[in-house]
């Protein structure tokens, strides 16, 4: 089976985490770098998730009706047969799931994940081998150059400003390119006098 990496706007969404340990934890640290709203549902809740703001925890055991409306559910419980139901429920109701340490139980997996801002880089093996991902992803992040968030920021910012000075889009890709390695050439965002004889030339 092959998993493409899709990139998922979360901003807003309606997230489940079925389970209250130190799994869950990590899980929702994951997760809100990118916005979603968050529901915890757990008898027991680690004193990590209780520390965590921005959370609607319920402490109970998981009911079907905490499926209603959500985007996609991670059951995290440590208990084989809660997650398989969890995840029976999910494919019934195509709501994408990821049964942690159950690849054959997941309809997504999570990968190993780089953060920069905007910048996003997952890294999957496919299940094969999460300590494989930590490796990459540790490698990744020793590569990146300092200041790279700034510089994508700052060309995020530029965009119109190009599109109108600039209509024909390989002209424009091409002086995008000129921009980036030039940002990362100076190790942050150029000045407006540096970005218009980039521009000129």
């Amino acid at each position: 089976m092959g998993y493409f990496p899709f990139f998922v706007e979360l901003s807003g969404s309606a997230g489940l985490i079925v389970g209250g340990g130190a799994v869950a934890v990590r899980k929702v640290e994951k997760l809100l770098p990118y916005g979603p709203r968050l529901t915890v549902v757990a008898p027991e809740l680690n004193e990590a998730l209780r520390s965590i703001p921005g959370l609607q925890l319920e402490r109970r055991v998981f009911a079907p009706g905490d499926l209603e409306g959500m985007a996609f559910v991670i059951a995290a419980t440590g208990d084989t047969e809660t997650n398989h139901e969890v995840a029976r429920l999910c494919r019934e109701r195509s709501i994408p799931v990821n049964v942690v340490d159950d690849k054959q139980a997941c309809t997504f997996l999570f990968p190993a994940l780089v953060k920069r801002g905007e910048l996003s880089v997952g890294i999957s093996t496919g299940g094969s081998s999460p300590t494989a991902a930590v490796w990459l992803k540790e490698e990744i992040e020793e590569l990146l150059p300092d200041g790279l968030e700034d510089i994508l920021s700052w060309l995020e910012s530029m965009r119109p400003e190009l599109k109108a000075w600039v209509p024909e889009s390989a002209r424009r890709a091409a002086l995008f390119r000129e921009l980036f390695c030039a940002g990362l050439a100076a190790g942050r965002p150029l000045t407006r006098e540096e970005t218009e004889r980039v521009i000129a030339e």
